[in-house]
């Protein structure tokens, strides 16, 4: 799995050129007076979307020379190593294989050796829909708490709040992650024993946030009267065993192919299919397999995920640029945000390639963001007239929600303006009011809020994320500093009972003692 690295080509040696000369006094006023047809060059359709590119910092000169870049360091191998089922996760000596938990049944286009993997993907997916209905069609359970953290959380929050004109009508759900007894406390004051469903989302059953999580609610809900633990209490777990041993029954599993960060598609989706119910979640998984195949299959100039990606390199390594902005215009997508900022500051925050040794450029960027409808009267300041240039990425959806066809409007109205200001700034004698403009963004237009819409978005994004990792030669599916954090903080924990301090450094044994006084 040699590949080579970004800054080790000839593509990379001509961006540093041509930045210098061209790229850093890109001027977007010029480039669209210079060039009528640039909407129509730097914008294009997808699956379930339509994106908009040309209010970037890029020219047609800059896009062929990261192609070239794409070309010569073999992401395009890469992206058959992946969807070969190669053990692309090199450190963890794992295949990435998300792609295949949204993989038609009955569709051959994949090397034999995956197709045994791809029954078993659609006997789990089979078995936890037909549970999904049977919660569905039990008017007892009125509410359905997942417990979990991290992946487990973060894609079944978002997929249910973006989906939420077809969710049931008679469920409620709830999202516990955090230790802090607050959370799940106020999730707790609101339902009852016997007409709640506990979902506990734990890939090894040891997560130590919810793993403690479950047993306090398995603790309450025997306190609280409430009777038959395994039928109030199922898993998403591949530890069967353990589950076993906290008295559940219920249980659907996934595999170590499947990182957390890319696991909603999986049985982990199992609140997502309560919520929309079999054949809304078959849809979701249609569209995300639908972009699977256009990043699969279309060439490099017209291959979405690639082009975003090669902008986002372009942003960070020439640039410089820290960040970038997430701004839906869409209450469903208020998470997607945080979604955005797992999946890319996970995979892709790293510091050493493949071969262990240190990158000479910067990685990921900081992803951060809110609704774009409230961004505007708080942060979007910095991004008008602030020092720091952050790219930012509109999300705004065309079909409006059914009788809002006028605050839709509206809302769509100030997405486009605030693309417009960014870009074209404001020329004034005031300099309190002056703004540069010059400032990019890019603009995502989804169809409209369907499971399919979703489900391509978040794979768009799953592979613009590989992209970029491919191109910097790092691994884009381990994750050792979270695994770090949580062995100091079991370490940490033990302390705080103990009160010992031996081999700790000065600050954290001075706030031991703090904490212990």
């Amino acid at each position: 799995m040699k590949r080579t690295r970004c800054d080790q080509t000839r593509a990379w040696v001509n961006l540093q050129a041509y930045y210098s000369s061209h790229g850093k006094a890109f001027n977007l006023h010029a480039a669209f007076g210079s060039k009528t047809d640039r909407f129509e060059q730097f914008s294009q359709s997808a699956p379930h979307m339509f994106v908009d590119l040309s209010k970037n910092l890029i020219d047609e000169k800059s896009q062929q020379l990261l192609y070239g870049l794409v070309e010569e360091s073999g992401v395009l191998q890469h992206r058959e190593e992946m969807f070969s089922g190669e053990k692309i996760n090199s450190t963890e000596k794992r295949a990435a294989m998300h792609f295949l938990l949204r993989w038609p049944h009955g569709n051959k286009n994949l090397t034999n050796g995956l197709l045994n993997q791809l029954q078993e993907v659609h006997q789990t997916l089979d078995r936890m829909l037909a549970y999904a209905e049977r919660i569905r069609s039990d008017d007892s359970i009125t509410d359905i708490v997942n417990i979990g953290i991290g992946g487990s959380d973060l894609g079944p929050v978002l997929a249910i709040q973006a989906l939420v004109t077809h969710k049931h009508p008679k469920k409620r759900f709830h999202f516990v992650s955090s230790l802090d007894g607050v959370e799940l406390g106020a999730v707790l004051d609101q339902v009852q024993a016997n007409s709640t469903l506990f979902v506990v989302a734990s890939k090894t059953f040891t997560t130590q946030e919810t793993i403690t999580n479950a047993q306090s609610a398995r603790e309450w809900f025997v306190a609280q009267g409430g009777r038959e633990v395994a039928e109030h209490f199922c898993a998403v777990t591949s530890n069967v065993e353990a589950a076993q041993a906290f008295g559940i029954q219920n249980s659907f599993g996934f595999w170590d192919w499947v990182g957390g960060r890319y696991s909603m598609w999986s049985a982990i989706g199992l609140p997502i299919a309560i919520s929309i119910g079999q054949e809304r979640f078959r849809e979701m998984l249609a569209g995300a397999h639908e972009m699977d195949e256009h990043f699969r299959l279309t060439p490099v100039e017209r291959n979405l995920p690639i082009r975003l990606a090669v902008i986002d390199l372009w942003y960070r390594n020439f640039f410089k640029f820290g960040s970038r902005n997430i701004a839906p215009y869409h209450r469903g997508l208020r998470r997607l945000p945080a979604y955005l900022q797992q999946l890319e500051m996970e995979s892709n925050g790293k510091s050493v390639d493949l071969c262990g040794e240190p990158v000479a450029y910067q990685t990921a960027p900081v992803v951060w963001g809110e609704l774009g409808a409230n961004g505007q009267h708080a942060y979007f300041q910095l991004l008008h007239q602030g020092t720091d240039i952050i790219p930012v990425e509109f999300v705004a959806v065309k079909k409006p929600p059914p009788g809002l066809k006028s605050q839709h409007r509206i809302v769509i109205a100030n997405a486009l303006a605030q693309a417009r200001a960014l870009m074209m700034g404001q020329a004034t004698s005031d300099s309190h009011r002056e703004m540069s403009g010059n400032r990019p963004s890019t603009f995502i237009l989804l169809e409209d809020m369907s499971p399919a819409s979703l489900g391509a978005l978040i794979a768009l994004n799953e592979h613009r994320v590989f992209v970029t990792g491919s191109l910097w030669g790092i691994n884009s599916f381990d994750q050792w500093g979270v695994e770090l954090g949580k062995v100091l903080a079991k370490d940490m924990s033990a302390r705080l009972s103990s009160g010992s301090d031996s081999g700790l450094d000065a600050s954290s044994a001075g706030l031991l003692h703090q904490l212990r006084s």
